[in-house]
């Protein structure tokens, strides 16, 4: 009885394998370093699930979009700085975020290294500041 299902789940495997080859289409290559234009509202979708409390941040900042080097690579970041508050709704202190783009799409948010946006062109980001869950605010 064993063999039997080894046997079954061998070929499960194999035919799931095959299946993924197939639906990758050589043709089909994304070019990496497409402008990211919505690249305000994807950081803002994020933040917005990411924050512990995303109303009533403070300081908010955002860099556009630069091609930057990447490894041996190049792909679009932008750079957010903002002052949220915790889950205790106590502002803590400013973060730092770089956004990382691939094929015109937010790809990750993470923190910046020490330095790593000590060079981006800074604007205002009121739309950061004015997020909040209530239907009034849509």
């Amino acid at each position: 009885m064993g063999n039997v299902i080894k046997a079954r789940f061998c070929l499960m495997l194999a035919l799931g394998l095959a299946l993924a080859a197939c639906s990758g289409k050589s043709g089909d290559l994304v070019e990496p370093n497409i402008f990211p234009a919505a690249f305000k509202s994807e950081i803002l979708d994020t933040l917005k699930n990411t924050l512990d409390d995303p109303t009533n941040v403070r300081e908010a900042l955002i860099s556009d979009p630069v091609l930057a080097p990447l490894g041996a690579d190049q792909r679009y970041i932008a750079c957010v700085r903002y002052n949220a508050r915790d889950i205790n709704r106590v502002y803590v202190d400013t973060k730092e975020r770089v956004a990382y783009f691939f094929g015109g799409r937010l790809n990750q948010l993470v923190e910046a290294d020490k330095g790593q946006c000590a060079r981006a062109a800074y604007k205002p980001f009121p739309e950061l500041e004015k997020l909040c869950y209530a239907k009034k605010c849509d």
